[in-house]
């Protein structure tokens, strides 16, 4: 209707959005993969192709940055213990207690992920002597996976070991690696990748699969050398149970000391100088950085799965609470205790129109039909430039009054129609609704108790043959007609819509008519009313057919409004919250219920979508089928609760699957425009729906709809 002055909609914060939502998948992605970090050895490509005999034949310590690779033994009566996996907050410490207790040293394969999770543990294992090196950042098999993924995992793990300890290793055990006879062909070529970076490879000559349990005995077993041989040994401080890798250490320490042997780290053991060196401040830097990363995305994941839970227990919680009203609210209106005087005394229906060319007709002459017995019908034009007036006045039907006034907006329009109107119960109806012969009479039939002071119809869309009509009407019957059961049980009813609705005379003057200063004029009368000390209850049979949008233009448009102004009536009627009276019922109530079910949950509904893209990307499909499914099925038995409450056909149901890929987004996405505009301080103009006729044409052709 009327038109405000406004600066242009925000548009950076689509940017933004956008930069979040990736941020968070970048987050969430991080996540999955550090967490998805798994122990034990073994090659998975085993049926491979076996490495070059002089690698195969060779020692256990390769470099391979050069065209001949360099192969190194351990001396004789000297034994390299290599730990893998770690490190791990319950089994590391104990390692290095045996450690400690025998003074051995030994070398620690560390996976990059856990370091930056543990780097206390990181720290006491270089402060306790011992040597660090790679076993991946997340151990992935590396011939396993593309070239710059392997990259970046010896690039994070030797960036995080930098951020912790200040040092930066060189040595890497490959993951799922064991001895040089089983080292594979493309092993063998991800190892020499790696030298590019500076990476010297360690396998093992003796492999004690400790990660199957073969138990203590088979390891200490398979750890020993023989002939006093030396040895660099494989064992793990990590990625399992390992109590009995710390049993069998604790036996094998002391067993092979007394046999001559001598226990150090892989570098001091071949006699090359130590393996780690100083690392510079961009690296440190870098580390801390990776390391804080790494604990946000956790810190991401571990809030996603809280704001999943508390939204899925508030929607549980919200379908408990509303079919519990629902079904008192039936019981109470279909079979009620007592009957109620019947209210026959004169309405006024008041009609503020401002270019309704298309759907002005087919709206009073449903008025006029109506049966009931003393009806005035006032259409407000309020500045219309499509003749609106005219095709009122030309119909010339009996009880119909016209009154022009210059655009002023639909409140001045509506307080127009209040000061002339004869009756004492007013019926408030927007210019493109059409009424059914019993709308009227079933509407006022509440002000037989003197405590209502107005009373919300029953909305309903019309033009519903399009899918984007069968949405808006799966929402009104589902969201608005259920939400206004319990509202009504509740005494808090924050809007009677536009569409329809009733309101005694003295409770519009009492309040000062509707009020102007919000887009929602609908909703802050209705506040205003409900602070006033009166009831405002929901009349099911009275069924008002009104022609939604279209468009998704224009779905965008009508709601973007809608949310705006309803947020400007939260604002507006905040006090309510600290009231004790009538009023305290709105705030104890309502306003909480808007705030959260119709800003704070859809508001977060873009992470929950990209969360849900995460689970494309990260999660067994048929778990996150299964869920989707099931919610899917609370929502269609909601739906058809719903639709059986309001006595409409189920047939609507099979589009609901297409409503969560599309209306759902577009409605989250208005209340986030909506938010912004509030935000940045913009104060948005009316934005008018364009009318086709087609709910008239609809209603005419079927005027039940059932």
């Amino acid at each position: 209707m009327a038109r405000h002055v406004a600066r242009r909609d925000p548009r950076a914060h689509w940017l933004l959005l956008l930069l979040g939502m990736a941020v968070l998948l970048a987050a969430l992605s991080f996540n999955a993969m550090v967490t998805n970090v798994t122990g034990g050895s073994g090659p998975s490509n085993a049926h491979a192709s076996p490495a070059p005999r002089a690698v195969t034949t060779g020692g256990p310590v390769l470099r391979l940055d050069s065209p001949t690779p360099i192969a190194r033994r351990i001396p004789a009566r000297i034994i390299a213990l290599t730990f893998d996996d770690g490190p791990d907050p319950r089994w590391t410490p104990q390692v290095l207690d045996v450690l400690r207790r025998h003074h051995a040293h030994a070398t620690f394969f560390l996976v990059g992920a856990r370091v930056n999770e543990h780097p206390e543990l990181v720290r006491r294992i270089l402060a306790e002597g011992h040597e660090i090196g790679s076993n991946t950042f997340t151990h992935v098999e590396l011939s396993a996976v593309p070239a710059w993924r392997a990259a970046s995992e010896l690039s994070w793990t030797r960036t995080a070991i930098a951020g912790v300890t200040g040092r930066e290793v060189t040595l890497l055990r490959p993951p799922f690696s064991s001895t040089t006879t089983s080292l594979t062909a493309p092993q063998y070529q991800a190892l020499r990748d790696a030298a590019g970076s500076g990476h010297v490879a360690v396998l093992a000559d003796r492999d004690v699969k400790d990660w199957q349990r073969p138990g203590v005995p088979a390891i200490v077993q398979a750890a020993s050398p023989q002939a006093g041989a030396g040895a660099v040994v494989l064992m793990h401080d990590g990625g399992g149970d390992r109590s009995q890798t710390v049993a069998a250490l604790d036996r094998l320490l002391p067993r092979l000391t007394r046999e001559g042997y001598r226990f150090t780290t892989v570098s001091e053991g071949i006699g090359a100088p130590s393996s780690m060196v100083p690392a510079g401040a961009g690296a440190r830097l870098s580390g801390t950085t990776l390391r804080w990363a790494q604990v946000g995305a956790g810190w991401l994941a571990s809030a996603m799965n809280v704001l999943l839970g508390v939204a899925l227990a508030l929607g549980v919680a919200r379908l408990a609470v509303q079919v519990v009203c629902a079904q008192l609210h039936v019981r109470r209106v279909r079979r009620p205790s007592r009957r109620r005087p019947e209210v026959n005394g004169p309405v006024s229906v008041i009609v503020p129109a401002y270019n309704e060319a298309a759907n002005i007709a087919a709206t009073v002459r449903s008025l006029v039909a109506s049966a009931y017995p003393a009806l005035e019908v006032i259409v407000v034009d309020d500045g219309s430039t499509d003749g609106t007036a005219e095709i009122v006045e030309r119909m010339r039907l009996r009880g119909v009054r016209v009154i022009r006034q210059a655009n002023a907006g639909k409140p001045a329009a509506l307080n127009t129609g209040i000061r002339a109107a004869r009756a004492e119960l007013l019926v408030l109806v927007d210019g493109d609704t059409v009424f059914q012969p019993d709308t009227v009479y079933r509407l006022v039939q509440g002000f037989a108790d003197p405590t209502v002071g107005a009373i919300s119809g029953n909305t309903k869309v019309a033009n519903r043959r399009r899918l984007l009509g069968r949405w808006q009407h799966l929402e009104y019957v589902i969201g608005f007609n259920l939400d206004r059961r319990m509202y009504d049980v509740l005494e808090c009813m924050p809007t009677i819509p536009g569409a329809i609705g009733a309101f005694r005379r003295e409770v519009l003057l009492g309040v000062a008519g509707v009020p102007s200063d919000t887009l929602a004029e609908d909703t802050d009368l209705t506040m205003k009313v409900l602070r006033a000390g009166w009831r405002v209850v929901y009349e099911e049979g009275a069924i008002a057919w009104t022609e939604a949008p279209s468009s998704l233009r224009q779905l965008w448009r009508q709601r973007y409004r809608w949310c705006y102004g309803t947020m400007q009536a939260m604002w507006k009627h905040r006090h309510a919250l600290r009231e004790q009276d009538a009023g305290g019922k709105l705030g104890r109530r309502g306003l909480p219920y808007l705030t959260v079910f119709q800003i704070v949950l859809p508001l977060a509904a873009p992470a929950v979508d990209v969360f849900a893209l995460y689970g494309l990307l990260f999660l067994p499909w048929s778990s996150l089928a299964l869920a989707w499914v099931a919610l899917l099925l609370l929502q269609a038995l909601t739906a058809a609760y719903a639709l059986r409450l309001d006595r409409e056909r189920l047939g609507p149901l099979w589009s609901l699957p297409f409503q969560q890929l599309v209306y759902r987004q577009v409605m989250y996405l208005v209340v986030v425009q909506s938010v912004v505009t509030a935000v940045v301080g913009n104060r948005l103009r009316w934005q008018r729906m364009v009318r086709t006729g087609e709910a008239a044409a609809l209603v005419d052709s079927a005027p039940t709809g059932r």
